[in-house]
């Protein structure tokens, strides 16, 4: 064997050790990053977790000191007690079926949040699309306004809007909850804003030489190119105004138009003492919608979350 091949073959095992000296930080991170989000997904699962027992949980068992983990026995049926609650209205009738009363109080949510969700959706992305395609020298500045909107708390326009709607003959109806929503809203402006500035300029460009105006690249380009980002503006908005209090604490007298958010506080009211149980089998069957949704949704939620962040 030459000095040349005996020179490579005591280099083997040095390589090797390289190699193996290489992954082993990268697998002891990617532990440490496993153990740290287990620690962190199981932090976030316990209000969830303690929501469930506490809704199927004799109301005996509720303050128990030591806390009951585990029911004895699971109280199924105080989920249905919750949905036909006496304090609740009349039964609710959809489409000919009669549902629980507390479903009243769903359907007004549904409604208020399905128009509201539209209208973040639609006025955010038109609005983001004037901001990301349109070169007008003002643009800037105007964006930096919008941008600082975000700063004021909603609490500081809520006298104003108050004196507003209260003119228009807007309060005790849904109006004041949905309207606002389809003339913008500065963070999904800015999301969907910062989405669209990564979308190439050439694609516009060649849409223009087909014959297709402003609006036109808006419908057939942008918005096809735009779905996870406009899946998270939706989700953003479904989550916030179907847990929204303020809004219809406000706004709303008659209980006839109540949302899900205003109508547990029947169960702390009606009976002189809080009725946990029920409340929490109540407001276990109203979260429902907002973790099915983002089950559902979460990949372009994710998605266009962390390309808004990237691009532009």
């Amino acid at each position: 064997m030459s000095s040349e091949q005996t020179t490579r073959t005591a280099a083997v095992p040095s390589v090797i050790q390289v190699v193996a000296r290489s992954r082993g930080p990268h697998v002891g991170a990617r532990a440490l990053y496993f153990i740290v989000a287990c620690i962190g997904a199981v932090v976030m699962l316990v209000p969830l977790y303690w929501l469930i027992v506490t809704a199927l949980k004799d109301s005996t068992q509720i303050f128990t000191v030591p806390p009951v983990l585990v029911p004895s026995p699971w109280l199924f049926n105080n989920i249905p007690d919750a949905l036909n609650s006496p304090a609740l209205p009349d039964t609710f009738t959809v489409l000919g079926t009669t549902l629980p009363p507390f479903f009243t109080y769903i359907w007004n949510t549904v409604v208020v949040t399905g128009l509201t969700v539209l209208g973040d959706t639609a006025s955010g992305a038109l609005i983001a699309y004037g901001f990301a395609r349109f070169r007008v020298k003002e643009a800037n500045a105007l964006f930096l306004l919008v941008l600082a909107t975000i700063m004021l708390p909603y609490q500081a326009v809520l006298y104003p809007q108050f004196i507003l709607f209260r003119t228009l003959g807007w309060l005790d109806t849904w109006l004041p909850l949905i309207v606002p929503t389809y003339f913008g809203t500065a963070f999904n402006i800015f999301l969907l804003r910062q989405f669209f500035m990564g979308i190439p300029r050439e694609l516009d460009e060649a849409a223009k030489i087909d014959g297709c105006g402003y609006f036109g690249i808006f419908r057939r380009i942008i918005l096809p190119l735009s779905k996870p980002a406009l899946a998270a503006v939706a989700v953003f908005s479904f989550v916030f105004h179907w847990n929204d209090l303020l809004g219809p604490l406000v706004y709303l007298n008659s209980s006839s138009r109540y949302t899900v958010s205003l109508a547990l506080q029947i169960f702390t009211g009606s009976y002189g003492f809080a009725q946990w149980n029920l409340l929490m089998a109540a407001a276990l069957v109203s979260s429902l919608p907002c973790l099915l949704l983002f089950f559902v949704a979460q990949r372009y939620f994710i998605q266009g979350i962390v390309v808004s962040g990237v691009k532009g």
